[in-house]
């Protein structure tokens, strides 16, 4: 019987379940981002990228078989969420320079060179199970252990940790979630500060059962997405001129945020907004998809204006392939509709410019790239040609 695993991928992204040397030498061209994610065993590594990339229920987990080989699934949902994600067996162990297993004799036997690995990644995700307070110091030993390896090969890589399962009965309020977050942080940051490690992970608490999950990722793909900056002035500039209290550039097939305006992030209202989407996209699945079969129900014509009870808007607009922008607003706001769709339509202008922009330069640098191994195969063969000649 087929496993999960063989089908996973669905429309938006590709699988390549088993990686040795070829392949990661095959990827080294990606423009994609690459983030790896690792850990102990048991933390819920897979799980977390199934619930929030591949739309998998969280009940459903408790069936993912253990991940035994370092996978790579490739999300490439529209042209701000364009990501490669590496995920690794739990304990897993580099192979040092000399082609033996680095690490402790305990842990799974890898093979792969750090090197290969870390130099090409934007991201290192490091996931530890929550509950599991025994195992604390194993964990944190193991991420100190790959923050070595990783800084040594890339010393730009940005270190996400995050403190998975916060939701059984250990952790039935916040201040118990705040003081295990903060434990942790403290030995990680000192533990760095002694190995001379200038490494400032972020820490986040996490769970596949509420929107915890899906705001960490939305910050850890952020960090890579360099036109961030520019994206951020953008949605400040359209709340000013709106009156918008809160705006949010949603992925719409994994429901993470990519962008959002400089005000600070409220949990309930992104929560809000994200469900909004799931709203909008059932409304369209009876009503809007005329016929087009199992297609997602999004397209150009998607827009969507809630009213709340609390004299507050939720409005939704299509931005481009996949993407949505999500808004909440007071209703006096939206009295004057025709501003807010001006400055909207706007706003989709920007956008699309710079997604032709990002097209151009994506096109010229594989172009570039395509010209330099073009002139290396040819100095190639020449100095063949040369040896050979010499040889006769």
């Amino acid at each position: 019987m087929a496993s999960y695993e063989d089908y996973t991928a669905g429309s938006y992204g590709s699988s390549f379940p088993n990686i040795g040397i070829e392949a990661l030498d095959a990827l080294d061209d990606e423009a994609a981002p690459r983030i790896l994610l690792m850990g102990p065993r048991r933390t819920g590594k897979s799980s977390i990228q199934k619930v929030v990339f591949h739309k998998m229920s969280p009940h459903e987990t408790l069936f993912l078989e253990n991940t035994n080989t370092v996978r790579i699934k490739e999300i490439n949902n529209n042209q701000l969420v364009h990501l490669q994600i590496l995920d690794f067996p739990g304990n897993y162990s580099f192979a040092d320079a000399a082609g033996n297993d680095a690490g402790d004799a305990d842990k799974l036997e890898g093979g792969l060179d750090p090197d290969k690995v870390f130099s090409k990644a934007g991201a290192l995700v490091f996931v530890i199970d929550g509950q599991d307070e025994e195992s604390y110091s194993e964990a944190i030993d193991y991420f100190l252990h790959l923050a070595k390896l990783a800084y040594k090969s890339n010393n730009r890589l940005s270190y996400d940790v995050l403190i998975h399962k916060i939701d059984g009965d250990s952790y039935l309020s916040d201040d118990l979630k705040i003081d295990c977050r903060r434990d942790i942080q403290s030995i990680i940051t000192d533990e760095l500060a002694d190995a001379n490690l200038p490494i400032h992970p972020s820490f986040y608490l996490t769970s596949i059962y509420d929107h915890s999950i899906f705001e960490a990722f939305s910050k850890i793909t952020q960090s890579q997405i360099p036109q961030l900056p520019f994206l951020e002035n953008l949605l400040d500039s359209l709340i000013a001129s709106c009156g918008i209290d809160k705006a949010f550039l949603f992925d719409v097939v994994s429901k993470i945020y990519v962008a959002t305006d400089s005000n600070p992030v409220d949990m309930a209202t992104y929560e809000l907004c994200s469900d909004m989407i799931d709203v909008v996209i059932d409304v369209s699945c009876i009503y809007g998809l005329k016929g087009k079969g199992d297609a997602l129900a999004y397209d150009a014509d998607s827009a969507s204006v809630i009213k709340l009870s609390n004299d507050y808007i939720l409005y939704l607009r299509e931005v481009n392939r996949y993407l949505a922008l999500v808004c909440l607003m007071r209703t006096d706001s939206y009295a004057k509709s025709g501003l807010v769709e001006y400055n909207v339509a706007c706003f989709k202008d920007a956008m699309s410019q710079l997604f032709e922009a990002k097209s151009k330069f994506t096109a010229k640098g594989n172009s570039t790239s395509s010209k330099s191994t073009s002139a290396n195969t040819k100095s190639t063969r020449a100095d063949s040609s040369h040896d050979q000649k010499a040889d006769n």
